[in-house]
């Protein structure tokens, strides 16, 4: 009887031995350009994303998601590693991972080397050979990056470098990046579907970046008679100048004056660009999740969807990124998380540098030193969550938002400030009454200011 009991136990336990682990789950990481949190699920209703829609109303949804820095390259290096914008980090578009932070463990090496198959696709970081370590496969698009389609506009790119900021053009989807980039992606989940490992797919759509180009079926959409300029198309004497630019980025295109304002019909062409390359790359992103559905992957697959930054469309008569204004910080941040997200929204501030250690904590991996954000997945789990405050930065200027308050200094290298911003959200949402130079605001500003240093990096005023 004991022998019969013995070989009994030992059988159950060869046979749970014999059993393989539980495949950790699959990421679909989605970073689009230039998205502004303007779609309908976030209370606007005059973009037609309706994959967007779908996907939010499976996700647990942001309303208050803030890039730690205002500009692509340095906002996806600092993403993808965790780690904060300093004076002398993250600095611009041309930012690399590897120069600026080498010895960080990204987030697709940490996957990567935990058995992950990692897949970059499209624009995840700026540069294409950055961080080439972390990833199994590496793929863009060829061609320009301006990618025109009409014979005139690719003709006047090659001789000046830029062309006209818009183009509608009569063509298929495959015919721009990005439809190409989703075409790929689903050839990669098609492929990746039967793999016994797990999976980092990340797809980065191009559209809504300058030149605003999408197929014409996508700008039928909208009738540009309609569109008006933003409420906030002023620039207020009380903000200092040093919150403003020229949008240099624009006027390297072909028609954009090179001074002053933008002629009105033109700054609804360019918002009618936007909106329509926003359906455009909501229409890519549907194809793939389709894909992601059919191939019976979706119950095995966290999807998490993130745009590199705001976008300024004549708000405070600015176009582009590279400022502190909520314009420019304010992100499009969902995240679906099979059997937990269900169309919730939260309020919860969350910083882009609490991206990695999410995903890292819900796939079960340990958390690297290098990493300074928080995770969010109390959030996920319906928890509240005690942070209450972000930190961003461009140039020599940095912002804590803290509640409803968005204080900005801009300082010099030892971190002394020279100009000033301070907008309550509760009563100024669109940032047009700058109190930190009012006298009922002096402590509020003394505290902001001691705050903002406490809490913008013990390397913040490091040099490299």
């Amino acid at each position: 009887m004991k022998n019969l009991l013995l070989i009994a136990v030992l059988s159950i336990g060869l046979f749970a031995f014999a059993q393989p682990s539980k495949k950790r789950p699959n990421i679909l990481f989605i970073a689009v350009d230039d998205l502004r949190p303007e779609m309908n699920f976030y209370g606007a209703n005059h973009i037609q994303s309706p994959n967007l829609d779908k996907l939010a109303g499976e996700s647990l949804v942001f309303n208050r998601a803030y890039c730690n820095v205002p500009v692509c390259g340095a906002s996806r290096a600092s993403l993808l590693t965790g780690s904060r914008p300093t004076r002398y980090r993250f600095l611009d578009a041309r930012t690399e991972k590897d120069i600026d932070a080498p010895d960080a463990v990204s987030l697709p090496l940490l996957l990567k080397q935990n058995g992950y198959t990692t897949i970059s696709n499209g624009k995840i970081y700026h540069s294409g050979k950055d961080d080439m370590a972390a990833w199994d496969s590496k793929w863009f698009p060829k061609g320009s990056v301006r990618d025109y389609q009409l014979p005139e506009h690719v003709k006047q790119s090659m001789e000046a470098g830029y062309g006209v900021p818009t183009e509608m053009a009569d063509v298929g989807d495959d015919a721009y990046f990005d439809g190409k980039i989703a075409e790929k992606g689903i050839e990669d989940l098609q492929k990746l579907k039967n793999g016994n490992q797990p999976f980092f797919l990340a797809l980065g759509f191009m559209k809504p970046h300058l030149p605003f180009n999408a197929p014409k079926k996508y700008w039928d959409l909208y009738d540009r008679s309609k569109i008006e300029l933003p409420k906030s198309y002023m620039q207020p004497k009380s903000t200092p100048k040093e919150a403003f630019h020229k949008f240099g980025e624009l006027r390297k295109y072909h028609n954009v004056p090179k001074n002053g304002d933008l002629p009105e019909d033109l700054a609804k062409e360019l918002i009618h660009g936007y909106y329509a390359c926003v359906s455009y790359v909501d229409a890519q992103i549907g194809l793939v999740l389709d894909e992601l559905k059919r191939l019976e992957l979706e119950d095995d697959t966290i999807v998490i969807l993130w745009g590199d930054h705001g976008w300024n469309l004549g708000d405070h008569k600015l176009w582009c990124k590279h400022v502190t204004f909520e314009t420019a910080l304010r992100t499009p941040l969902i995240i679906k998380v099979p059997g937990k997200t269900s169309g919730q929204h939260t309020e919860a501030i969350t910083e882009y540098i609490d991206i990695y250690p999410s995903l890292a904590e819900l796939v079960g991996l340990n958390i690297p030193a290098t990493v300074e954000g928080q995770s969010f997945v109390p959030v996920i789990n319906g928890q509240s969550q005690q942070k209450d405050w972000a930190v961003s930065k461009f140039g020599d200027a940095v912002t804590l938002i803290k509640g409803d308050l968005f204080y900005t200094e801009w300082v010099k290298d030892d971190g002394i400030a020279y100009a000033r911003m301070l907008f309550d959200h509760k009563t100024d949402p669109l940032e047009l009454d700058n109190l930190a130079e009012k006298p009922a605001y002096k402590n509020t500003v003394k505290e902001l200011a001691a705050e903002l240093r406490a809490k913008w990096g013990k390397d913040f005023l490091k040099k490299k």
